[in-house]
């Protein structure tokens, strides 16, 4: 078998397809546990759920999702540190419900890799993008692969790149839908594009959405940092910065907003549409909202309900990115504290 790995580099689109496999590693598993409620929910928290390869330490982890199978959660991290730059380390894992590794590959492949997204055919989709405060990786970013799908450019990016359909800023996030259809959201960091690129299930330009602005006029965006979709295929988009999420269809039209959810880093929907938000950002960077820090919000993640927006519990977190598996169990990825949490449900 083998796992495809799809990456899209800022600022061109690039498409860098690479064919990877490598044998399961496994290790002893060594749990720390704490209990935390929300709403009726409680979840233990595991600590060193993932067994990862001897000698193997995570670095930022920028990625969590379940495997289309139900039985696998893949990761993603920065090669053991904050980038992989020069690294041999392998960044992409995956593993089965019980934290045993299944296989690891990726080495050489990124530089400061963000988004992360798995498709409903196993297919792991990646962005690589770093902004012009990392203009350090840009140079490391043309790793001379081979492209063999979607629309055929391989042309390596560079950071500052125009808003236009040849070029990505700082993408920060992926979706491929059911359908096939891709959704990049190009704008991490203030500066960035802001804004939501569509592509066909083969990589042509569809149409883009979206511009930097402080809200709340629909469409505008200021740190877009996560992009989801509901049963419904209604695009989420967390528009952090601006602390909402946004709503559209498809095509790009405005449908609701919703500011309940703190300014949301990440945001994973499952098949039941139960929803997953991460807030990494109150009390750690108050200047972004200032005028707005009265509203009661705590750090961590919020799990409502996709339909109605209703929020049904907490988990405290410093988790950045999140993901759940088919039971409910809930994966944190934590960047600054380098670790994967999870946050088994208890019954």
């Amino acid at each position: 078998m083998t796992s495809k790995v799809i990456l899209l580099t800022g600022s061109a689109f690039n498409w860098k397809v690479t064919l990877s496999f490598l044998g399961a590693l496994c290790m002893p598993l060594v749990m720390a546990c704490t209990t935390s409620q929300s709403s009726g929910m409680e979840y233990r928290s595991i600590d060193d759920w993932a067994s990862l390869p001897m000698g193997r330490e995570w670095g930022a982890v920028t990625g969590v999702f379940p495997d289309p199978d139900g039985e696998h959660i893949w990761v993603l991290d920065r090669c053991g540190a904050n980038n992989c730059l020069g690294s041999d380390l392998d960044p992409v894992f995956k593993f089965d419900l019980e934290g045993n590794l299944v296989t690891n590959f990726g080495a050489g492949l990124f530089a400061w890799p963000h988004g992360f997204h798995v498709d409903q055919a196993g297919n792991v989709w990646v962005t690589d993008g770093p902004t012009g405060a990392r203009a350090e990786a840009a140079a490391a970013e043309d790793k001379g692969h081979e492209c063999d799908h979607l629309a055929g450019i391989c042309i390596a990016g560079v950071t500052g790149g125009p808003q236009d359909q040849d070029s990505f800023n700082g993408p920060s996030d992926v979706l491929a839908a059911p359908n096939g259809e891709i959704y990049v959201l190009d704008g991490h960091g203030e500066d960035g594009n802001n804004r939501v690129v569509k592509f066909t299930a083969e990589g042509l330009f569809v149409r883009t959405w979206g511009t930097s602005g402080p809200g709340p006029a629909a469409g505008e965006f200021s740190d877009a940092h996560a992009i989801a979709m509901d049963s419904r295929q209604r695009i989420f988009i967390g528009d952090r910065r601006n602390i909402r999420i946004q709503i559209f269809n498809p095509d790009g039209v405005f449908l609701e907003q919703w500011t309940h959810f703190g300014p949301p880093s990440n945001i994973y929907i499952d098949g039941n549409d139960i929803m997953y938000v991460t807030d990494t950002q109150t009390a750690a960077l108050p200047e972004w909202y200032a005028d707005r820090r009265g509203e009661g919000w705590t750090r961590g993640i919020r799990v409502g309900d996709a339909n109605t927006g209703q929020v049904i519990a907490f988990i405290r977190s410093d988790a950045e990115f999140v993901a759940a598996d088919r039971i409910g169990n809930v994966y944190g990825a934590h960047v600054p504290g380098q670790t994967l949490v999870k946050y088994e449900r208890v019954r």
